[in-house]
């Protein structure tokens, strides 16, 4: 399962969202299921997480842990001013990695 999480945060909280969110990550790792998490920020200023989990009921257990949970409302209330949340199947993977001689 794979979670694309795309966010905006208020100007100003960009400090304060940071280290909120990086207790969050390391709740995250604690996680049964928890495969990668990634962090991109945009020129514009979007964030981009893109988080992939085992599968869907490790997925939900991380959805409804209570700390993670209040999380989510305090990114509503505090932090964001926009946010979109796509949790995707994987249908499809390929992967290459190039060998030391070319």
């Amino acid at each position: 399962m794979i979670v694309v999480f795309r966010n905006r945060v208020r100007e100003g909280l960009e400090e304060e969202f940071g280290k909120r969110s990086a207790e969050i990550y390391e709740l995250a790792l604690k996680m049964p299921g928890l495969v990668s998490s990634k962090d991109f920020v945009a020129a514009d200023g979007e964030r981009v997480a893109i988080i992939e989990f085992r599968g869907a009921e490790e997925l939900e257990a991380w959805r409804v842990q209570s700390e993670h949970h209040q999380a989510q409302q305090q990114g509503r209330e505090r932090y964001f001013s926009e946010y979109s949340l796509q949790v995707c199947s994987l249908v499809r993977e390929s992967r290459f990695t190039a060998t030391s001689e070319a």
